[in-house]
């Protein structure tokens, strides 16, 4: 019974970070397609990364102004 509920709240973890970082990816792909467009071509992921990260702390900050 509880490994039911272990499975259930592990899915929904997974589910919204990805969640989370498809919007961002999305979100950074229409605000600054050259980024994007540079890591797709050059095959290195790391600006990329940090464009995201940058995203999720600038989305982080503005909820927690919101607060």
């Amino acid at each position: 019974m509880r490994l039911k509920g272990l499975g259930a709240s592990v899915f929904t973890c997974v589910a919204l970070t990805s969640i989370v970082l498809a919007g961002a990816t999305i979100w950074l792909f229409l605000t600054n397609p050259l980024t994007v467009a540079n890591a797709v071509n050059e095959g290195d992921v790391s600006p990329l990364v940090k464009s995201i990260a940058a995203v999720l702390l600038q989305a982080l900050s503005g909820i927690l102004k919101y607060l």
